[in-house]
C-alpha cells in the first residue's frame, strides 16, 4: 500500500476538501486492491472501511459535520438524486486512473439513523479473467469442471456465499467455452466483466425483465451455451431444466452452503426430482481464502486436537489429488508474522477452495429417493469428491494459505 496516498486522503479531510476526500479514497482503495469502500456514519464520527482480500479494515475517519457533502458528491458523480435521503439508491460511475486505467464503480447509498450510508464497488475493466487452475481448481475437481463444460447440455451450478468468487468461476468457463462456432448468451445483475465473443444482457426488475423473462427470451436467439447470473425461484430453474433438456448448455449460480445441499435447495423448490437428476450434471461448490504472505510466514506444529482433526479430514481423500506424501506425514502448517509487505496483516490476495460433485447413477438413485443429504454427502465423497475442508487442509499443508483461515470459511467434519 502507499503511504503517500493514505497522507494525502488525510490531508484532504484535515482541509474540508470533498472532492480530493472522495478522489483520494478511491485512489488508495485501487492501491491497496480493495473491492469495497464503505462510508459509514456514526454517532459521532464517520468511519471509512476497505475490504481487502475479503476482510473489512478500518483506514481513516472524518468529521460528521462534512459528511453531508461527501455523500452529495458520491450522488452527483453517479447519477443520484442529491435531495433523496429516506430511500436506499444505486448508482454507477467511470473513473480513469494516473495510469489510465478504467474502472467501473456501483454505487449504493442506504438510510441510517446516523445519516446516509455508501458503499462503493470497485470493478477493474481490464481485469483479466483468470483460469480455472489460477483460481485454485486442481486435480479431481478440475478433471470434473472440465468435463462438464465439454458437455453437449445439462446444467452446471456454481454455489457458495456472496462474495465467494462463483461469477468469476462461471467466467473462467465461459473463456473455455468461448468459440467462434457457438453462441453464448448471458443474463446478469450486473454485467460485471464484459468479454468479447459473448452476447450479454442485464437484467431490469424494475420493467419486468428479471432473470426468467431474460432465459425464455434467450431461447429464441439460437443459444448453443447460456449463462443465467443466478436462480432464484421455480420460474428461472423452471425454464434452465426446459433449456437442458433440449440440447443446450446452462451455466447459473445459487445461494448454498455445499455442493450437496444445492440439490436439497433445487428440491424445496418443487422441481420434479426426475428432471434434476437428468439435467444437473456438475455442481461446484466454492470459498475463497486469503494466502499467507509468503514474505513473513513460518512453519509450525499445530496441537494435538488439531492434528486428530487433520488426520481425520485427510481419511478418504482419492487417490491422484497430486499431494506429496511427505506433507501427509510431517502435518507441518504455516502461519505469518506480519510485515510491510502484507501492511501487517499477514495475508496478501486470495485463492478459491472448491468441492465439485459430479452427478452419478448411484447419486441419482439415492436423490430419487429422497434419501438424507448426509447419505447423499457421503456417496458423493464415495465416488471421489474432494470436500472444502479437505480442499483447504491440501492448501493449508502446501503453505498456501493457514488453518484459521480454512476454518473460518469451512464447516469442521462431524
Amino acid at each position: 500500500m502507499t503511504s503517500k496516498t493514505l497522507q494525502s486522503l488525510q490531508d484532504a479531510i484535515i482541509a474540508g476538501n470533498i472532492p480530493q476526500i472522495v478522489l483520494h479514497m478511491i485512489i488508495y482503495a485501487i492501491d491497496s486492491r480493495s473491492s469495497d469502500i464503505h462510508i459509514e456514519p456514526e454517532k459521532n464520527t464517520v468511519r471509512i472501511r476497505y475490504r481487502i482480500d475479503g476482510v473489512l479494515r478500518p483506514i481513516v475517519e472524518y468529521p460528521l459535520n462534512i459528511h453531508p457533502a461527501v455523500i452529495s458528491r458520491i450522488k452527483i458523480m453517479s447519477n443520484l438524486k442529491i435531495d433523496e435521503q429516506r430511500v436506499p439508491q444505486d448508482g454507477r460511475c467511470q473513473v480513469t486512473t494516473e495510469d489510465n486505467r478504467e474502472m467501473d464503480l456501483r454505487i449504493s447509498t442506504f438510510p441510517t439513523v446516523n445519516g446516509e450510508k455508501a458503499v462503493m464497488r470497485i470493478q477493474d475493466e481490464a481485469k483479466k479473467i483468470p483460469t480455472l487452475e489460477e483460481l485454485g481448481l486442481e486435480g479431481s475437481g478440475l478433471k470434473r469442471v472440465m468435463a462438464g463444460v465439454s458437455q453437449p447440455n445439462g446444467i452446471i451450478l456454481t454455489s457458495g456465499p456472496t462474495g465467494s468468487g462463483k461469477t468469476t468461476t462461471l467466467y473462467a468457463c465461459l473463456m473455455i467455452l468461448n468459440k467462434t462456432d457457438v453462441n453464448i448468451l448471458t443474463i446478469e445483475d450486473p454485467v460485471e466483466i464484459q468479454m468479447d465473443g459473448l452476447n450479454q444482457s442485464q437484467i431490469h426488475p424494475d420493467i419486468n425483465y428479471s432473470f426468467a423473462n431474460g432465459l425464455r427470451s434467450a431461447l429464441r436467439q439460437d443459444p448453443d451455451i447460456m449463462m443465467v447470473g443466478e436462480i432464484r425461484d421455480r420460474e428461472t430453474v423452471d425454464i434452465a431444466i426446459e433449456s437442458a433438456l433440449t440440447g443446450h448448455l446452462v451455466l447459473s449460480t445459487i445461494h448454498t452452503n455445499s455442493a450437496v445441499e444445492t440439490i436439497t435447495r433445487i428440491d424445496n423448490m418443487d422441481v420434479p426430482l426426475f428432471l434434476m437428476t437428468s439435467t444437473i450434471h456438475t455442481v461446484i461448490a466454492q470459498r475463497l481464502v486469503r494466502r499467507v504472505c509468503p514474505s513473513c510466514r513460518e512453519k509450525y506444529l499445530p496441537d494435538d486436537d488439531t492434528l486428530a482433526l487433520i488426520r481425520k479430514t485427510l481419511e478418504g481423500i482419492p487417490q491422484g489429488e497430486n499431494i506429496d506424501p511427505q506433507l501427509l506425514r510431517d502435518l507441518i502448517f504455516y502461519r505469518s508474522k506480519g510485515c510491510a509487505e502484507c501492511d501487517g496483516v499477514g495475508y496478501r490476495g486470495r485463492v478459491g477452495l472448491y468441492e465439485v460433485l459430479s452427478m452419478t447413477n448411484d447419486l441419482r438413485r439415492l436423490i430419487l429417493k429422497r434419501v438424507p443429504s448426509m447419505d447423499i454427502q457421503e456417496e458423493a465423497r464415495k465416488s471421489g469428491m474432494v470436500t472444502l475442508e479437505q480442499s483447504g487442509v491440501i492448501k493449508a499443508l502446501r503453505g498456501e494459505t493457514t488453518l484459521e483461515e480454512v476454518y473460518r470459511v469451512a464447516r469442521k467434519k462431524e
